[in-house]
C-alpha cells in the first residue's frame, strides 16, 4: 500500500493544475485508503516541523515494544519541557499506568506524559530513539527526521507524502485507533478524578466518522492535523501542515470532507508556493499548551 501511495503521488505531481478546494494549510495530501488514489495535494514533499504528530511515532514504538501496559509509571521533573516551557496538566509525581500515560501522550497531546515513553523504554531515552530511526526506516519514510519522542523540537521534521506512511500504519494499531477517536476520557490523577479531553474538536462532532486523528502545534510547524475519515462511503487519510490558525486547520477538514462525498473523481493538485517566506520576527515566548 505504501508504495502504491508513493507511486500514485508521483503521477499526480505531474498532472495538470485543477481546481481544488481552497486550502489554507501550508501542505496537504489526502490518500483513499483502499487504493492509494491522491485526492488532494499541496506541496506534499515539502520538509516542515510536526510538532505533536510525532506522538503517533512514539506510540507505535512504545506498543511494538511489548512493554507491560499497566506497569506504574511516576512522572518525573525529567519528563517537564524546558524547550517550549508548554503547560501540562499532568504532574510530576503523578502515577499512571503506561496504558494512561499513552492515553494522554495521544488524546491530549501531553508532552510530560510522551516524554515519560520515551524515558522508561528499555534502555532510555537512546534507545527509543534508535528504535523510531528504525521504524522511520521500515515504513520508507525518507524524508522524515525525529529526534525526541513530543513533537516540541523544531528538528522534527517530515512531509505530508511521509505522513499519510505513517498514518497508514498507526491504523493498524487497534489501541491507537481507540484511543486518538476517544472525546474524553476521566483518569485518576494523585487520588481525584480529573477529565481529559481530545484535542480535536472534530471528534465526536456531529457529521464526522474518524477512524484515527492527531494534532499538533509548534510556533514553527503551525497547526498540523492527521486523520483517516470515511465519508460518503469512501474512506480516507488526511494530512494538513502549517495552518496559520485553528478555524483554518478546522476549515481545511471540512472542505475536503465535502470533496470527499462529492466524488469528484479526479486528483486535486494545488500549486506550489513559489513565494520565499518571511523569516519570524523576535517575540516573547509563550506558555502553550500542545494541540
Amino acid at each position: 500500500m505504501i508504495k502504491k501511495i508513493a507511486a500514485i503521488l508521483l503521477m499526480s505531481t505531474s498532472a495538470a493544475v485543477l481546481a481544488a478546494p481552497s486550502l489554507g494549510s501550508q501542505s496537504v495530501l489526502v490518500v483513499e485508503d483502499e487504493t492509494g488514489k491522491v485526492l488532494v495535494e499541496k506541496n506534499a514533499n515539502d520538509v516542515v516541523p510536526i510538532a505533536s504528530l510525532t506522538k503517533l511515532m512514539t506510540a507505535m514504538v512504545v506498543l511494538d515494544s511489548k512493554l507491560d501496559m499497566e506497569e506504574e509509571i511516576a512522572i518525573d521533573r525529567e519528563d517537564v519541557d524546558t524547550l517550549k516551557h508548554s503547560t501540562s496538566r499532568v504532574p510530576v509525581g503523578a502515577k499512571f499506568s503506561r496504558s494512561e500515560i499513552l492515553q494522554l501522550a495521544l488524546m491530549s497531546s501531553d508532552n510530560r506524559a510522551a516524554a515519560s515513553l520515551s524515558r522508561t523504554y528499555p534502555g532510555g531515552p537512546t534507545a527509543f530513539k534508535a528504535a523510531v530511526q528504525a521504524k522511520i526506516k521500515a515504513l520508507g519514510m525518507t524524508n522524515t527526521t525525529i529526534e525526541e519522542p513530543t513533537g516540541l523540537s523544531p528538528h522534527n521534521t517530515s512531509t505530508a507524502a511521509d505522513l499519510v506512511k505513517m498514518a497508514t500504519a498507526a491504523g493498524n494499531y487497534p489501541e491507537i485507533r481507540r484511543i486518538t477517536t476517544d472525546k474524553a476520557e476521566v483518569i485518576k490523577v494523585k487520588g481525584r478524578d480529573v477529565e481529559y479531553h481530545n484535542t480535536n474538536r472534530l471528534v465526536g462532532a456531529k457529521g464526522w466518522d474518524i477512524g484515527l486523528s492527531k494534532t499538533g502545534y509548534t510556533e514553527e510547524a503551525g497547526r498540523c492535523l492527521i486523520m483517516r475519515i470515511t465519508s460518503a462511503g469512501r474512506n480516507a487519510t488526511l494530512v494538513l501542515l502549517n495552518a496559520k490558525a485553528n478555524s483554518a486547520r478546522l476549515m481545511d477538514a471540512l472542505n475536503i470532507r465535502r470533496m470527499i462525498s462529492g466524488d469528484e473523481g479526479e486528483p486535486k493538485v494545488m500549486r506550489a508556493s513559489n513565494g520565499r517566506k518571511k523569516a519570524p520576527s523576535a517575540a516573547k515566548p509563550r506558555r502553550r499548551r500542545a494541540a
